[in-house]
């Protein structure tokens, strides 16, 4: 069956992007690619496969369900997977039978990860998550030493696989003292954490914004998430790089497209009401074109009257209130709109393009929020 719209990922935008970010980071750092959101809305079957084509072999995802999905569309040995976030103790057992490594940052996901571990006589592959100021999850640096005498009597069914955590807002310089005061109690972590023979993990701090701005928090790991999908997590970061490096033009390339095409085109009278409601009247005779998308396909019903779209070219305005399942594009000025025409909702079309960014413009919301509202059961096409 044919969908109303489609997702075109760009196989050569991909590839750019990650020699990109393994150049920035440099050969002693693991790049691990942050797929949570099902790939930031890119489709985590599609986007992992040519990640891993291009050389990522460590993904960081948010929960168990997320490690299965990508455990089963990326089945290759050396590919390392790790769950930054929930995942139940009821599924512990299936993340260390399948080398699945996961985030500990309270303690009965530790108990429950031995006695997992114990049972199944294999050992389970932890993250220690240490709270610097985020205040969301992770041990307190107070409690280290208690959780490191536990892991030592267990040691033989725990391999620390790391030492982490994560940074409240790297991407805006208003955090600027939040996040030192973070590095600096990070560091003492690492410190604590080298006095102990039986402990030899890799230490990780940086997001994509961290590892631009905050080069000192790049340890053995940094997590890279928006950078990866040609995006810099915010117009600041953007510029501080862009000025550091003294370029005028972002190195990294647009994954994301997001196309349908015409379903239908109608002429309305002046004087009339477009669609539900009364948000948009006519005070002249206006063509209209419809669009089989809506806000149930990730189109924000906050862009009713406010965002456009790319046919034959051409920009053209959305009127009236963006409906579940289509929306209505004045092409009063267009010379010729036909039904089954192109239409672009991200990306280009002839020398016009719409990015993410326009998005945000008009409905005040991040690239992150966006991206991951774009629905699974869209199909993502790979074109080069």
């Amino acid at each position: 069956m044919t969908h109303t719209s489609f997702i075109e990922i760009s196989e050569s935008a991909i590839k750019k992007n990650i020699s990109f970010i393994k150049t920035h980071l440099g050969d002693e750092i693991t790049f691990s690619s942050v797929v949570k959101g099902n790939a930031y809305g890119h489709g985590i079957k599609t986007y992992c496969n040519l990640a891993y084509k291009y050389g990522v072999r460590h993904f960081s995802v948010s929960d168990a369900n997320e490690a299965y999905e990508l455990k089963k569309h990326l089945q290759e040995k050396d590919v390392s997977i790790m769950v930054m976030g929930m995942i139940h103790n009821s599924q512990l057992d299936w993340a260390i039978e399948n080398n699945v490594e996961f985030y500990v940052f309270e303690i009965d996901r530790l108990q429950a990860a031995v006695k997992a571990a114990k049972k199944l006589n294999i050992p389970a592959k932890i993250h220690i998550e240490i709270e610097t100021g985020m205040n969301r999850t992770g041990f307190e640096l107070k409690n280290l030493t208690t959780i490191i005498a536990y892991i030592e009597a267990n040691k033989n069914h725990i391999i620390v696989k790391g030492v982490c955590s994560h940074l409240a807002g790297a991407e805006s310089i208003s955090n600027y003292k939040r996040i030192t005061d973070q590095q600096k109690k990070f560091r003492k972590a690492i410190k604590k954490i080298d006095q102990y023979d039986f402990l030899n993990p890799d230490f990780h701090l940086a997001s994509s914004a961290a590892s631009v701005r905050y080069p000192k928090t790049r340890f053995d790991l940094v997590r890279i998430g928006i950078l990866q999908f040609g995006f810099f997590p915010t117009k600041e970061i953007l510029v501080h790089y862009l000025n550091k490096h003294k370029i005028y033009e972002s190195p990294l390339q647009r994954v994301l497209s997001w196309k349908t095409q015409v379903m239908d085109v109608k002429t309305v009278k002046a004087g009339q009401f477009i669609g539900y409601g009364t948000s948009f009247f006519t005070n002249e005779e206006t063509k209209i074109a419809i669009i089989p998308v809506g806000y149930s396909s990730g189109y924000s019903r906050s862009l009713s009257n406010r965002g456009k779209v790319i046919i034959r070219g051409k920009r053209h305005n959305i009127i009236g209130t963006v409906n579940m399942n289509m929306l209505a594009v004045d092409v009063t000025n267009a010379d010729v709109i036909e039904k089954g025409d192109e239409v672009v909702l991200i990306g280009s079309q002839e020398e016009s393009e719409i990015t993410v960014s326009s998005f945000n413009d008009s409905i005040q919301i991040i690239n992150y929020e966006l991206l991951t509202k774009l629905p699974d059961n869209l199909p993502r096409i790979i074109t080069q």
